[in-house]
């Protein structure tokens, strides 16, 4: 799919003055658009308006443009839309912080998470309810026994499970079928941040009689090829139905009084104010090329990066994988693989990589903190004073990987490119003089000044 894709072989600077092709391996953090993205966006432009209620031409176009793109967003999903319904918001983050607010429980309910999760489905959680965690494995798998164990215990009192479709930090993907159906006996719902998942993998809620049905959904449209400040939010109608909205005003009413408020229905009670209309087209443009070109066949090229890279990283003794090493187990997990070189700061690594190879990267926690502290394996004192240099401002020595994940247009050539980075870091060959910047903990070559002005400058 790489014909698929702007901007592919653009030519970025390196700290010796020549250019070389960008090789983006930090697609888990977000995706580059897609051409489709861009033409939907492009075509639409001209005849941009508002939506809902307009009566000119323009506006009957972009409502139609909107609402076509909750049914595309659906069929992606295999959510049934006379029964759910289709919210967008800013992002998947957005999307869960709706959902716990919007979430009706009685009172003294558990939410079930795990510490495999991105922030953005812990702390929302914490936030609104009593937050119970499963454990994982020595490996970064979810313990599902302990899953068990705790749905047994708190059978009857769980509002939610709220779980990764795959993680950010190893790319493992989790058994959401099986875990759905284990949360609908034990008379819970369940969320799947599927963030990470719906760019690599197929979709399929299935019917709400199902027992292994997905309740409900969280999408980013960024990391989906459609970075234009979109995400949704899928779940069933009638669980949006009761309660006032998060956000009120614009849009979310039928009628107004002086004394009453008459909600609207779904979504339109959950969008409020003027929405983002092109970020929506943008996201269902992405869902249906993703959908023609088959998830089966973005999943197989995945594999074969992955083991590819799994063998060659396993070949290096002193590169330390985290998660999955088996290359034979590759089609295990989607395409994000973290790793340490020993002796090199992570943050180092990734500096070096993107200065002096023109490699994109990604290193730190991620934003699953307590997960990447589960994978280092960091003892209490350890974490004790990671903390407590972090709570003065000093980031510099900070623990974390270098994590490269790989996209539907990714080769086996960029995997090379990075593996020569890799190499000529191993062997100290970089001409840059790296220093640590301790409020950020990040590196930057002594005497370099990025000229963006050659490439990007406000009109």
């Amino acid at each position: 799919m790489r014909d698929c894709i702007h901007g592919i072989d653009v030519m970025v600077p390196l700290l010796d003055g020549r250019t070389v092709r960008y090789v983006n391996l930090d697609n888990a953090a977000s995706t580059p658009p897609m051409k489709s993205v861009v033409k939907a966006i492009n075509d639409l432009a001209p005849y941009y308006s508002s939506v809902h209620r307009g009566t000119g031409f323009k506006s009957r176009l972009c409502t139609e443009a909107y609402d076509r793109a909750h049914e595309i967003i659906a069929e992606f999903v295999g959510a049934d839309m006379r029964t759910n319904t289709v919210i967008f918001v800013k992002n998947a983050t957005e999307a869960i912080n709706k959902l716990s607010h919007r979430l009706l429980a009685p009172d003294g309910s558990i939410v079930v998470t795990t510490r495999m999760e991105h922030h953005s489905n812990d702390l929302p959680w914490r936030d609104h309810f009593r937050t119970v965690h499963v454990r994982v494995e020595a490996d970064g798998r979810l313990d599902e026994d302990h899953f068990d164990g705790i749905l047994k215990e708190y059978a009857g009192r769980i509002a939610l499970v709220a779980v990764t479709g795959a993680s950010n930090v190893t790319g493992f993907i989790q058994p959401v079928h099986r875990l759905a159906e284990k949360a609908h006996a034990a008379g819970a719902r369940i969320l799947v941040d599927a963030a990470q998942l719906a760019p690599h993998r197929k979709i399929d809620m299935r019917s709400d009689d199902a027992p292994d049905h997905i309740d409900y959904l969280a999408l980013a449209g960024h990391k989906m090829y459609a970075p234009y400040g979109t995400g949704a939010l899928i779940g069933p109608t009638e669980g949006f139905r009761d309660g006032a909205p998060d956000y009120c005003g614009g849009g979310t009413v039928n009628v107004v009084t002086a004394d009453e408020v008459y909600w609207a229905g779904m979504p339109d009670r959950d969008e409020a104010g003027s929405p983002n209309v092109m970020g929506a087209v943008a996201m269902a443009a992405a869902a249906r090329t993703l959908m023609e070109h088959g998830m089966e066949t973005v999943a197989e090229h995945e594999r074969v990066l992955t083991e590819y890279t799994l063998e060659r990283l396993g070949a290096m003794a002193d590169v330390r994988v985290y998660g999955e090493t088996d290359p034979a187990r590759a089609g295990e997990k989607v395409g994000v693989i973290p790793f340490n070189l020993a002796g090199t700061d992570h943050s180092l690594l990734a500096a070096v990589a993107g200065f002096e190879c023109g490699v994109g990267v990604r290193n730190g926690c991620f934003c699953a903190h307590p997960y990447v502290v589960e994978l280092l394996a960091l003892s209490e004192p350890e974490m004790r004073k990671w903390r407590e240099q972090f709570l003065r401002g000093d980031k510099s020595g900070m623990p974390g990987m270098v994590r490269m994940s790989f996209g539907c247009y990714s080769t086996l050539e960029d995997v090379d490119r990075l593996l020569e980075a890799l190499e000529m870091i191993r062997n100290r060959e970089y001409v840059g003089d790296y220093r640590q910047v301790p409020e950020t903990g990040e590196f930057l070559p002594v005497g370099y000044d990025d000229d963006f002005s050659r490439y990007w400058l406000y009109p």
